[in-house]
């Protein structure tokens, strides 16, 4: 018996516990991507942004090519190259161009719209409608994070807020589309990391050398640091991430990035000493609810309804369903279960009539404008309605009584 497949945007269907545990191993991409500021403030070398993301992009995507040993082939290698521009290529410099221009606090607040702009691409290219209650909590999370790590002395830059809105709407759309292609048979996830990794790190390495220059003599608390963050933060991380988008949906997956301020946070209070306000609390437990609520899954748009001509659908149901009336609907397939394609749809006349003409060759009717449609691969006869006999027009049924002649 075949496991029935997920609608895009929502979960998978099949072992709840098993989806818990994606769900679990997801949340450590954010969570590891909430240390990134730490770790490029006390590990890294400073005002190296392009250089920064190269180095977290590059060797990660090697080393995962060459654990997988596999490469794109056919429709896959400009996928691949796009999905690597969008979610590392582009993503990477942005960002680390906004971290450098803004404060933490605004940054993160910005990065919390993600959200919502997956909701509107998956609603966009997915089809998938989302409910109420996803909506709902994104603007919630924003608030949240607002309240987690703003300040009131925090300046704004314009730079700095273009570049980190540009990483987030790009970033929003990679996520989609990964969802939207999936990956191709017999490749893992790993895999398809690995791929976009390479490609991304392979643009942003000759771009970080015509713009930074070679790069500096490296200390070792440099290296433990692009250690770190090529290792856990990018490979393992971005393994996890796509994963989750794979099992879970984009929408869900997304609500998990409002854990990256929580762990920034935290990092800050266990290594910087810092304190939370109030306030602060109150964010906290605001951001981390609605990541929570946001897992609903996203409901899919309703199919266009297509009639199902069978031995016990009558003529009046199939026009009845034409108007948008009751009767009886059959999913958009073929006899094997394929989707069919727009050529191959029959209107209701033709249903019609390819069905009734197996059970009542005689005693049809012509249906007024029913015409062979556009596009079709076979000649089909002019449509035409078939009524039982005895069950249609009797011309005598309502015949005038006779008033002379023969008693």
């Amino acid at each position: 018996m075949k496991r029935p497949m997920a609608v895009s945007g929502a979960r998978p269907a099949g072992n709840s516990s098993a989806h818990l545990g994606v769900a679990a191993a997801a949340m450590l991409a954010p969570a590891a991507w909430g240390t990134t500021y730490l770790v490029t403030t006390e590990l890294l070398p400073d005002g190296r942004p392009m250089l920064l993301a190269a180095l977290r992009a590059l060797p990660a995507g090697l080393l995962l090519l060459l654990v997988g040993r596999k490469l794109p082939r056919g429709v896959w290698w400009w996928r691949a190259a796009v999905l690597g521009m969008l979610n590392i290529g582009f993503f990477f410099p942005l960002l680390f161009v906004g971290a450098y221009h803004l404060p933490g606090g605004v940054a993160a607040t910005i990065g919390a719209i993600q959200p919502l702009l997956v909701i509107a691409f998956s609603a966009a290219v997915l089809g998938a409608r989302p409910a109420p209650r996803a909506v709902a909590a994104g603007f919630v999370g924003v608030a949240g994070v607002g309240l987690l790590v703003l300040k009131g002395s925090a300046k704004l830059d314009g730079v700095g807020i273009a570049a980190m809105l540009t990483a987030i709407v790009i970033m929003a759309f990679g996520t989609v589309l990964t969802r939207k292609w999936g990956r191709p048979d017999g490749v893992t996830m790993l895999d398809l990391t690995a791929w976009q990794l390479a490609a991304g790190g392979l643009f942003l390495a000759p771009l970080a050398l015509a713009t930074e220059g070679a790069p500096p003599s490296f200390t070792a608390q440099n290296w433990l640091g692009f250690a770190y963050l090529g290792l856990f933060g990018t490979a393992l991380a971005y393994v996890l991430w796509f994963r989750g988008i794979e099992a879970l949906g984009a929408g869900p997956v997304s609500f998990m990035s409002l854990i990256n301020p929580a762990v920034a946070t935290a990092g800050g209070i266990v290594v910087l000493d810092q304190t939370l306000t109030g306030w602060q609390v109150l964010g906290l437990v605001l951001a981390l609810g609605a990541m929570f609520a946001g897992q609903a899954p996203a409901r899919p748009r309703a199919k266009a309804p297509v009639l199902a001509g069978g031995p016990k659908t009558g003529p009046r149901e199939l026009l009845a369903a034409e108007r948008g009336d009751s009767g009886r609907r059959a999913s958009l397939s073929d006899r094997r279960g394929g989707p069919l394609a727009p050529d191959h749809l029959e209107t209701p006349a033709h249903a019609i009539a390819h069905r009734t003409s197996r059970h009542d060759p005689g005693g049809t009717r012509a249906v007024p404008g029913a015409a062979r449609p556009s596009g079709a691969r076979h000649a089909r006869a002019p449509a035409r309605i078939s009524l039982p006999k005895g069950r249609g027009h009797n011309p005598g049924r309502h015949r005038r009584p006779r008033t002379g002649g023969r008693t």
